[in-house]
């Protein structure tokens, strides 16, 4: 005789479409989030009078800059600094490269829950499939990549990347463009710890 219950089987577990989706979800909403704060800060997005009227350089604290778009209940604030020395190599040699804006940025969402979030532009498409290496003294980081964005996999990834750049002097960022060549940029650390607490401040 037929089992009729078995249209019911595993109903309680969960469909690992589920987890591909959420992970796609925060994938998408990650990269989203980059393009748009990189595209302010390279003055190519004309946006509405609202947002107009409300995005701006609020600040400074040494070599990073402190930003802030929105009004109340969809406040973005984020920080910024870009690289005091960069450099390439393509096949073990040093090479000169034409780049686009390059940005490492931690941003503050409220209404989506996101406090602290890295990021990194890297100013070329990166290798498919490859993943940017972050050092800060002798702890290193990997960061996922999409286009020319690279974010860390997950917020307790971002909590330790936040808790090395606070300790540390410089990060150093390494990455892979589509060509083979590889780049290395330092960004200085110095006023990081002011600069992300006023941000914080102004995205309560």
């Amino acid at each position: 005789m037929r089992n009729t219950d078995t249209k019911h089987f595993q109903t309680d577990m969960q469909d690992p479409r589920d987890t591909q989706n959420e992970a796609s979800m925060t994938k998408f909403l990650k990269l989203g989030t980059i393009m748009i704060l990189a595209a302010f800060l390279a003055g190519t997005v004309v946006p509405g009078a609202a947002m107009a009227q409300t995005q701006a350089r609020v600040d400074a604290k040494k070599d990073w800059s402190i930003f802030q778009a929105g009004s109340e209940g969809q406040k973005i604030c984020w920080i910024v600094s870009q690289p005091t020395k960069t450099a390439a190599s393509r096949n073990g040699k040093s090479v000169q490269v034409n780049r686009g804006d390059i940005f490492l940025m931690v941003s503050i969402r409220p209404a989506d829950g996101v406090v602290n979030e890295v990021s990194y532009l890297s100013g070329y498409p990166f290798k498919k499939g490859s993943e940017v290496g972050a050092v800060v003294g002798e702890k290193k980081f990997t960061l996922f990549t999409e286009g020319e964005n690279a974010w860390s996999p997950s917020a307790q990834d971002d909590a330790a990347l936040i808790d090395a750049f606070r300790r540390g002097s410089t990060a150093k960022v390494e990455g892979e463009s589509t060509r083979g060549t590889k780049t290395f940029d330092t960004f200085s650390l110095s006023g990081f710890s002011a600069a992300l607490e006023a941000a914080a401040a102004l995205c309560k």
